[in-house]
């Protein structure tokens, strides 16, 4: 049976921070299974996908569909797709990030080219990726919920997750962070500009390496710093220079094109120590993060966030600001945070 969904947004998120997301959306609860990966929420009118740092996908809800038959799947979710928009640039079949979802994906790239060639026949799925994409989610084999989003206001990967590769030389699996993070927050354009070969950047807290090895393969000369030992093909590369100093007293002589963060420490003390870097024209982007508490993660993300926020800007400061939690992140968020020019 199908049932619309008016103004009711489901999101993706990591299992566990179901709760984040709606209290952060401040929006009203329809589903919110504890570490089922996902919530649907009711009452906002319009949210924006770069301002919810624990959504990893944004889908305006149609239609949901229950007691799904085993044997025709198609007839039904044809049935669901909502008559607007007519046409979309993409199809999405999408699962939970839970063990159950994962065992799911088998049937959901078996099913894909099926519902694809029923669409592309309906002139309704065309190549275009200006158009809305078509979502269409399993919380489990019995049940889809149908939607779409808007291709600037959510998240262009499958599931919301954008996976990356490990480099087989890499320090540490911390590497994958700031790579996720460099494709979350930049797109090809300002990766090409803002990450050329001979620009500088300072890691704080860089050991044994991780975030340092990964500008490096962009090109970047990097300064790490930290008392620790920087580990593997890190150690001794001559695009590094290794202090060891404390992150939170060092400061550099000159300003650098980036600088990078992710030392284990109260939110408050790295965005303090973040926006001094800023007030005093040190660098032009930051990538940081910011490590939550257990409970009132949103209350400690917001007042992190807040109190940059109000400096930056009694400062005169233009700047852009953007926070998520990515993939490879876990009790913690990632804030990209760059000037902008006048």
């Amino acid at each position: 049976m199908t049932s619309p969904h008016p103004q009711q947004w489901l999101i993706y998120c990591r299992p566990g921070f179901e709760r984040d997301c709606i209290e952060e959306t401040q929006a009203k609860s329809i589903e919110a299974l504890e570490n089922s990966g996902f919530v649907v929420l009711q009452g906002k009118p319009r949210l924006d996908f770069t301002q919810l740092a624990f959504a990893r996908q944004l889908v305006s809800l149609h239609s949901e569909i229950g007691d799904l038959p085993e044997r025709d799947r198609l007839t039904p979710l044809l049935a669901g797709i909502p008559v607007a928009p007519e046409q979309f640039g993409a199809l999405h079949l999408e699962v939970p990030d839970t063990n159950e979802g994962k065992t799911l994906s088998g049937f959901t790239r078996r099913f894909q080219p099926l519902l694809e060639d029923k669409l592309r026949a309906a002139s309704r799925l065309i190549d275009d990726p200006a158009l809305p994409r078509l979502h269409i989610f399993f919380p489990d084999k019995n049940r889809a919920l149908i939607g779409t989003s808007d291709t600037h206001n959510s998240s262009n990967s499958l599931n919301g997750i954008h996976r990356v590769s490990m480099a087989h030389d890499a320090p540490s699996r911390s590497y994958l962070k700031l790579a996720e993070a460099f494709e979350v927050f930049l797109d090809k354009t300002e990766q090409a500009e803002w990450l050329k070969s001979g620009m500088t950047a300072i890691d704080l807290g860089a050991a044994p390496g991780g975030w340092t090895w990964q500008l490096v393969q962009r090109g970047l000369k990097v300064v790490a710093v930290d008392n620790g030992p920087l580990k593997g093909a890190a150690a001794g590369h001559p695009s590094i220079k290794h202090l060891r100093q404390d992150g939170f007293s060092f400061r550099p002589q000159r300003p650098v094109d980036w600088l990078v963060c992710d030392m284990v420490e109260q939110p408050q003390r790295v965005a303090t120590l973040m926006t001094e870097w800023f007030v005093g024209g040190l660098t032009q982007r930051a990538i940081f993060n910011l490590k939550l508490p257990m409970k009132k993660r949103v209350v400690a993300l917001n007042t992190a966030l807040d109190s940059m926020r109000s400096t930056l800007n009694a400062k005169g400061i233009r700047y852009r600001m953007e926070t998520k939690q990515l993939y490879h992140d876990r009790e913690e968020v990632t804030v990209f945070l760059a000037r902008v020019k006048r």
